[in-house]
């Protein structure tokens, strides 16, 4: 049985060598594209960082050549807001001709998305920020992993920015992991960027936080795994999601926003202007109103309506 998974996992891996790429390159906020690459500081280069020691794994930036890490535009979102990362294989954007868009599907593992308050968010460094995790969907009871819901979503994952933290200018940090070679360390693939956001809004919060590197291990049982067993949970890396609530979400099936505008230029630093938030007691559209553990208002702005996806999640359609 053993040198059967071994076997899988090496024609796994020998299948999609040429698709282990990603990058997460356009963020949606309240369901409206604000641009190709604006705002994110995406490399040139798709590949993964594989050493969780390495400073790269902060926002895959560091001294590669090949990576550009820094935007000129900042995107603002009101606090409350939900965002859609969008991933893809290349900086190509959405390529239906591409059979590993938005990445090849033997790259099963979490998907994760962190915050960082910053002084500025078009600051170069970014060793030594204080990180919070906000969304985590790893592996559900039907065998899917985030990253399966991802590639049915077309690369799209929305979650929510916290309704009570400060305001101010924050690095959103969305992160996949393939473990399709996660038998052994170095072998796991992290994939991450980091947006550059101006939060409104808020509250005075100051969520727990961890550091990159040293919130992952090599040893850690979501980095080192053999996904091919039979498994009975799996443990996602770093720490559970920070809500305002104080209560942890339960993970959902994803839902991606209807687009409402797609500008695709990469050349502009003008953003649209935020939706505003919204009143008390009351859910902006697309946002969550409901669904197991969940605990916030349920009410949604008119004319959407609560509607229910699964017990897990219900979203203001």
């Amino acid at each position: 049985m053993k040198s059967a998974s071994l076997l899988a996992a090496l024609l796994s891996l020998l299948a999609s060598s040429a698709y282990a790429h990603t990058i997460f390159q356009e963020l949606w906020v309240n369901g409206v594209s604000q641009g190709h690459t604006t705002g994110i500081r995406v490399p040139e280069y798709d590949g993964p960082i594989t050493d969780v020691t390495s400073n790269d794994i902060i926002c895959n930036g560091g001294i590669n050549p090949y990576r550009q890490p820094v935007s000129a535009a900042v995107i603002p979102v009101a606090a409350g807001s939900p965002v859609t990362a969008e991933w893809h294989h290349t900086l190509k954007g959405l390529d239906p001709s591409d059979v590993a868009d938005p990445i090849d599907a033997s790259h099963k593992g979490p998907v994760m998305a962190y915050l960082a308050k910053v002084p500025s968010a078009t600051q170069t460094s970014v060793t030594g920020l204080q990180w919070f995790k906000i969304y985590e969907d790893g592996l559900g009871s039907d065998g899917k992993w985030g990253v399966d819901r991802l590639i049915s979503n077309k690369g799209k994952v929305t979650f929510t920015i916290p309704s009570c933290i400060a305001a101010g200018d924050y690095l959103l940090r969305v992160e996949l992991i393939a473990l399709h070679g996660a038998q052994s360390y170095p072998g796991a693939q992290f994939y991450m960027e980091c947006a550059q956001l101006r939060i409104t809004g808020g509250g005075s919060t100051s969520p727990a936080t961890v550091s990159f590197p040293g919130t992952y291990s090599g040893n850690d049982p979501g980095v080192k795994i053999n996904i091919y067993q039979t498994l009975s949970g799996y443990t996602i890396p770093g720490p559970r999601p920070f809500t305002c609530g104080g209560t942890q979400p339960t993970q959902p099936t994803q839902q991606p926003p209807t687009p409402t505008s797609t500008p695709r230029t990469s050349t502009s630093t003008a953003v649209p202007s935020p939706s505003p938030s919204s009143p008390s007691g009351s859910v902006p559209q697309w946002g969550q109103c409901g669904g197991s553990g969940y605990t916030g208002p349920t009410t949604c702005v008119a004319p959407f309506k609560c509607t229910k996806s699964n017990e897990y999640y219900s979203q203001c359609l």
